[in-house]
């Protein structure tokens, strides 16, 4: 029998990355030390890190025809990534994302345009045979319809016994009002250091004891604070911690949330603790950090 997959379902996007010996200054000519293109987008990227980590995964999102789209697809191939429920869109095109990263101290910078290309919406969500899947995760993004895919999700859920019941998880990472209704669904809500500075919360710690009454009973809300660690807490109200997994030289941050993301939830899909899984995601982020790109993770 074929193992059921992990669903992704968010943003792909086309980075180009720019790598050079430092930040450039403001009104200056620089010199980039490479340029290369690679696929982007949160949902996307934690697809290329669970099928990295040997986890049967699927992605769906929007995409419009075009050679970015080409580029993408044919990416997304390279890592065994199911794309049967990808949405082709008949306006506006391919986001795309240009990253400047520092050599000096792989910090990146990212300049994104949108270019008004339509979100999977709850239609195109019905489509998805939820048979196929053990976990579905959500990029947080167009939350109104998004609420809608996981109402379906809660309702096939109910009819099904506990062994054949998906597992769900949900990122809130922007600061935006809409997004936060989203903290109310899922077994696991990922919630950014972005949002929960936006909120005054100075610590992860500070942010789950603030934030854990916006999720559902049941619910484990997680938060990654970058260098120190991530935390995790759960309905018996016990904090769990991890502390980061930093590498010998930091090459390239970009997509380190993703990564974390994507860990956790193999970690946890593979019946691992939720202690067990925050270590691993830090570890695997880590790793990531000293990296240029994905591969080398495993």
């Amino acid at each position: 029998m074929e193992d059921k997959q992990i669903l992704c379902v968010g943003l792909v996007v086309l980075d180009i990355i720019n790598v050079m010996d430092k930040y450039p200054e403001e009104d200056t000519d620089s010199r980039c030390l490479s340029q290369r293109w690679q696929r982007g987008g949160n949902a996307s990227n934690s697809c290329t890190v669970l099928s990295l980590l040997g986890a049967p995964c699927a992605f769906m999102g929007s995409l419009a025809p075009g050679h970015v789209a080409d580029f993408v697809l044919d990416d997304f191939r390279r890592y065994s990534v199911d794309l049967r429920y990808m949405v082709f869109q008949t306006t506006g095109s391919v986001p795309i994302s240009t990253v400047i990263i520092s050599e000096a101290s792989g910090s990146r910078t990212i300049l994104h345009a949108y270019r008004n290309l339509p979100d999977v919406s709850a239609k195109d969500f019905e489509k998805v045979e939820l048979t196929r899947f053990k976990w579905i995760h959500i990029e947080g993004r167009n939350a109104s319809e998004q609420v809608k895919m996981l109402q379906r999700i809660e309702q096939h859920n109910a009819r099904q016994p506990p062994e054949s019941k998906i597992k769900v998880s949900v990122e809130v990472e922007k600061p935006r009002e809409e997004l936060y209704q989203l903290f109310g669904y899922g077994d696991v809500v990922f919630v950014s250091k972005d949002v929960a500075k936006h909120f005054g919360f100075r610590s992860a710690e500070e942010a789950l004891r603030g934030l854990y009454s916006r999720v559902r009973k049941g619910t484990t809300l997680v938060c990654a604070w970058a260098e120190e660690g991530a935390d995790a807490l759960g309905p018996d109200g016990q904090l769990l911690h991890s502390d980061a997994f930093p590498p010998p030289h930091v090459v390239d941050t970009l997509g380190a949330g993703d990564t974390f993301n994507a860990a956790v939830i193999f970690s946890l899909s593979q019946g691992k603790s939720m202690q067990e899984a925050l270590r691993f995601g830090c570890q695997v982020a880590g790793k990531k950090c000293g990296l240029q790109g994905f591969d080398g993770i495993v």
